[in-house]
């Protein structure tokens, strides 16, 4: 095959400009390997300058931070710790004060304000101080408001308001602390603020599943102050690495905040007796107003904070108990049931203890009034599987079910007047004949639809049925000798009636083994895993 000029020339040309190409490749990649050595030699030079972190620290335009070194300043002169004030109020606060003191003793160490938005009257802080606004601004980058692009050493100490620093070896003397325990569960530390609430050492065990949180004492004499909890005023040294894999490092109440992160995560806290520091102003608020707008504010935050972790009932280490759920004056906390599984089970927690607290006190009036009245019941289907296992209403049940004699309904004033409508009786109480089928509803309140059904049965040959049934399984008929006699059986709190051989009564219902093989209501939608029982 001959191959003409100009095929020639064209080959020559494809050739040359592979080569050219070649050379242009492997000058760029030197060019670059180049550069790569150069800006390795201008981040190693610029290490001693101020100790500063990767990132700078910007707050509002200033850098704030530093290497991890040794004690407070390394051989660099790097400051390892930052110093925090988050709890403080925008109406009356000494902030200024507290910068003062720590730049006073420390000037080298950061010095940070931290506010949810900018407090008004604005803060007079030192020059070297500076505050960190949480809330986001359209017109600035994310980092400005995020706290952990904010604080780059290696500690931080978080400060309450009106305190101050002494001298810089108290500060020493935590960070020699923290250091001692390793890698152990003690992650964080802490001393008391003299001349403010004596900090007292809990210990708090957070059930997420249960919406709970229980404050209890830490017992006389425990091992060097190690606990899961503190209350009162107290300065808290812990790693900046822990402090933002927090969920919400900064939240209010702080300690609240903080320690029911740290317990879920299994972490500790170590009080020590000494170092103390000092309250520089004591009271903290000047007049009874301040002081009463101040219980105000804490009040909100630490239902605003409960609320957003799903904490629904926090007991206190006196016995004092606080709700943050659903009463008779608010909605219940879940919306309509679909598919027999409510929407909490989806998210691995059960019934909210609000919520199972109306459903006693719904339980214990509608049974006082039926046995009054002269009306027979008795626990019915999940209630009555709820007393044979627990003594109580199911942890994941969300009504209560009790069966009656449809003969007995004329003894009830409330019931006898039902045919349609509803009424709601002087307690609150709203009595109504279900829209769902035939039997009657009593709800907590207008509000709070949280409820007891009331299932009507007569016997027939013997046989307790009903006119019209549910696609629930249970809601079959079942032989009357079950209801004679009734017995009394722990429900709810109080004494309750049942059928007399509750265990072949449910297995009648529901299937051998019931009892001892608990199971949410409907496990094609959501199965309970078992091992999640244990302890329960």
């Amino acid at each position: 095959m001959r191959i003409s000029f100009c095929q020639a020339l064209l080959t020559g040309a494809i050739i040359l400009n592979l080569l050219i190409l070649y050379y242009v490749s492997r000058a760029q990649q030197q060019m670059m390997e180049k550069r790569r050595e150069q800006s390795k030699g201008l981040k190693k030079a610029s290490l001693p300058v101020a100790g500063l972190g990767a990132m700078g620290n910007l707050v509002g335009g200033s850098m704030v931070g530093g290497a991890k070194m040794g004690g407070l300043e390394g051989n660099m002169r790097g400051p390892r710790v930052t110093i925090l004030v988050r709890e403080f109020e925008d109406f009356e606060n000494y902030v200024g004060d507290v910068a003062r003191s720590f730049l006073r003793q420390r000037p080298e160490l950061p010095f940070l304000a931290v506010a949810e938005s900018p407090p008004y009257p604005p803060l007079a802080l030192p020059e070297a101080a500076r505050l960190l606004v949480l809330s986001p601004s359209p017109d600035q980058p994310p980092q400005t408001h995020r706290p952990e692009f904010n604080v780059q050493t290696e500690f931080a100490l978080l400060v309450p308001d009106g305190m101050e620093l002494d001298h810089g070896r108290q500060i020493e003397r935590l960070i020699r602390e923290l250091e001692g325990e390793g890698g152990g569960p003690v992650r964080l530390v802490a001393a008391p603020v003299l001349m403010r609430s004596a900090v007292q050492c809990l210990h708090l065990r957070v059930n997420l599943r249960e919406w709970t949180a229980t404050y209890t004492p830490a017992a006389s004499g425990s091992s060097d102050g190690v606990c899961t909890a503190l209350q009162g005023d107290a300065v808290v040294l812990i790693r900046t690495e822990d402090l933002f894999n927090l969920s919400v490092p900064l939240g209010r109440p702080l300690l609240s905040s903080l320690f029911v992160q740290t317990s879920l995560r299994g972490w500790k806290v170590k009080l020590l007796e000494g170092p103390s520091f000092s309250a520089s102003h004591r009271p903290l608020f000047s007049s009874a107003h301040n002081q009463w707008k101040a219980d105000s504010c804490l009040k909100d935050a630490t239902n605003h904070l409960m609320r957003s972790f799903g904490l629904k009932h926090v007991v206190l280490a006196d016995g004092r108990h606080q709700w943050f759920g659903c009463s008779k004056e608010t909605p219940r906390c879940f919306g309509t049931v679909r598919d027999d599984t409510p929407e909490y089970l989806y998210i691995e927690r059960w019934t909210p203890p609000c919520c199972l607290r109306a459903l006693r006190e719904t339980t214990k009036y509608v049974i006082n009034i039926l046995e009054s009245s002269g009306v027979r019941y008795w626990l019915e289907g999940g209630s009555l599987l709820g007393a044979a296992r627990h003594q109580d209403i199911i942890p994941w049940d969300y009504d209560v079910d009790l069966g009656i004699y449809l003969e007995d309904i004329p003894n009830c004033d409330y019931l006898k007047s039902l045919d349609s409508g509803s009424l709601v009786d002087a307690n609150g109480y709203v009595w109504e004949r279900a829209v769902e089928g035939d039997f009657y509803r009593v709800q907590y309140s207008e509000a709070n639809h949280l409820h007891v059904d009331l299932w009507p049965f007569y016997p027939r040959n013997r046989v307790m049925t009903r006119d019209t049934w549910t696609e629930h399984k249970q809601d079959v008929e079942f032989p009357e000798h079950f209801l004679q006699p009734l017995v009394p059986m722990q429900f709810a709190g109080i004494t309750a009636y049942g059928p007399n051989n509750h265990r072949a009564f449910l297995e009648l219902k529901f299937g051998e083994g019931v009892i001892e093989n608990p199971q949410y209501p409907n496990p094609a939608k959501k199965r309970l895993d078992r091992s999640r029982m244990l302890g329960s």
